[in-house]
């Protein structure tokens, strides 16, 4: 058996290592390459000169950091300085039973006369209750200004970004009663 593979290896193995010699068209390739490097130019753009830094002082040394929560502070205090209107909720009173309630979830379910006054009926949860003109409402310091067969009108009292009271109006409009 030995015999056999020294027969089939012997003659085959040198044309395998004459092969292996071979460039296989690698000196083709270099020579290309040597011909393309010496045709081609390689273009290198001068580099501007830098620009002359110039130090610049700083103006605002003796003034409020612009990142300090306290600049915000003052321009709210100068605001409320400048537009002091008087309007602000009475704080001493004692509250009502309605200004318990969110005024979204109030509802106006009727109205009633008596004795000549005109009163609305709120409703609670399943509770209701009575109001009249003058009357609080809701959480926002709302007052009733006005009660008509179809809604009630409130003015409310509430605080804006700046911390000042203003105004705003609401409604509370009849609930009707499913057919």
């Amino acid at each position: 058996m030995i015999k056999f593979w020294q027969k089939i290896l012997v003659p085959v193995l040198p044309l395998f290592i004459l092969a292996g010699c071979g460039d296989n068209g690698v000196a083709e390739l270099q020579q290309w390459m040597d011909t393309v490097k010496k045709e081609s130019r390689v273009i290198i753009s001068k580099v501007s000169e830098p620009k002359v830094y110039v130090p610049v002082a700083y103006s605002g040394k003796g003034q409020i950091d612009p990142y300090n929560p306290a600049k915000l502070l003052v321009v709210l205090a100068r605001m409320k300085a400048e537009s002091n209107n008087g309007l602000r909720p009475d704080m001493e009173r004692r509250r009502e039973v309605l200004e318990a309630f969110p005024l979204d979830t109030l509802k106006m379910v009727g109205v009633i006369e008596k004795a000549n006054v005109r009163q609305a009926l709120v409703q609670v949860d399943k509770t209701i209750y009575q109001a009249k003109l003058g009357n609080y409402v809701g959480q926002n310091f709302g007052v009733i200004t006005k009660i008509t067969d179809a809604e009630i009108e409130i003015k409310e009292i509430v605080q804006d970004a700046a911390g000042e009271w203003t105004e705003r109006k609401a409604t509370l409009e009849l609930l009707e009663a499913k057919k």
